[in-house]
């Protein structure tokens, strides 16, 4: 484990009013990947590149690092409904859970002789199971109780990527080289796919909403785009910003849909109500912001490009 002090927080000037943009510096060469506020204040982030799992307390700027196995290359994390930090470790080919007291590190490797699947991002359904994708063509579950870990091969093939879990329990996943979203029966594993009706879009992460909409964000096109389950309807929105690559997607709890987008360098938020898009720029470029998640009224974002988590206080 290592200890660290980052360099915490300062403001710079936004284009949307009435918040609050402060950074915190994490070790350099982390390169985080994924960020998943903790209900205790810190907040944990992948770091990808040195195969370990970091944390952060903002009140203090101090940093730890979990080191996560041999050959670890954690992307995506999250807090389960028993506190832990859950990890997708694609280069340990494996979830892992990680204790916030104890700083215990549990490997659920996948099933011996799944190929490398490139673990991506995981959600919890209502049942206590995780979820995960494999971007080369891979699904599957874990059962925290039992240690029991299943894998399913992705319908189309590769590019499996984000995943979420609607409220009334449905788990939902995109595929980026695939260019669709698909529904998990969490009974049987079946995995359907359901088509955009913008080809090639590329759809890279999705969200749920309150209502149980899924929300996606499409790399190639740039498009946010929301399905409705409910109809079978789609609907696409351009964010600000010319020939935009949107990358991350997540819903906060009062709706309102948070994005990533590159070329813009920004984060930006989505009003469903008025249609329109706030812009949150970086003050560096090339932040790179692959994932976002929140907590109350925070918005949380991880830099990958520079080093920093990104906190909007709204």
């Amino acid at each position: 484990m290592r200890l660290l002090i980052a360099s915490v927080t300062f403001l710079v000037p936004l284009l949307a009013a009435g918040a609050e943009v402060r950074y915190f510096e994490v070790p350099r060469g982390s390169h985080p990947h994924d960020v998943a506020p903790a209900p205790d204040g810190t907040v944990w982030y992948t770091a990808q590149s040195s195969g370990e799992l970091g944390r952060l307390d903002p009140k203090t700027g101090k940093t730890e690092h979990i080191a996560l196995g041999k050959g670890s290359a954690p992307h995506g994390v999250i807090v389960g409904p028993d506190g832990a930090a859950w990890v997708t470790d694609g280069g340990q080919n494996a979830i892992v859970r990680v204790d916030p007291a104890t700083r215990a590190v549990k490997v659920f490797p996948l099933p011996k002789g799944t190929p490398y699947a490139n673990l991506n991002t995981a959600a919890f359904d209502r049942n206590g199971m995780l979820w995960y994708t494999g971007q080369s063509g891979y699904y599957g579950r874990v059962d925290p109780k039992t240690g029991d870990v299943k894998v399913w091969e992705s319908p189309r093939g590769r590019g499996t990527y984000g995943i979420t879990v609607t409220p009334s329990g449905d788990v939902y996943y995109a595929s980026l080289a695939g260019s669709h979203i698909a529904r998990i029966d969490t009974a049987t594993g079946k995995a359907s796919p359901i088509d955009p009706p913008t080809q090639g879009q590329g759809a890279r992460r999705v969200w749920s909403d309150s209502k149980g909409r899924i929300w996606v964000s499409e790399w190639n096109s740039g498009n946010l785009s929301r399905y409705d389950p409910k109809d079978g309807s789609w609907k696409s929105w351009r964010p600000a910003g010319a020939y935009p690559h949107t990358y991350a997607v997540w819903v906060d709890d009062k709706d309102a849909v948070w994005i990533s987008e590159w070329v813009s360098n920004s984060v930006q938020r989505f009003d469903p109500a008025t249609e329109k898009f706030e812009v949150f720029p970086s003050d560096i470029k090339d932040a790179g912001v692959r994932q976002i998640l929140g907590r109350g009224n925070e918005t949380w974002a991880a830099e990958s490009g520079n080093d920093r988590l990104v906190e909007i206080v709204r």
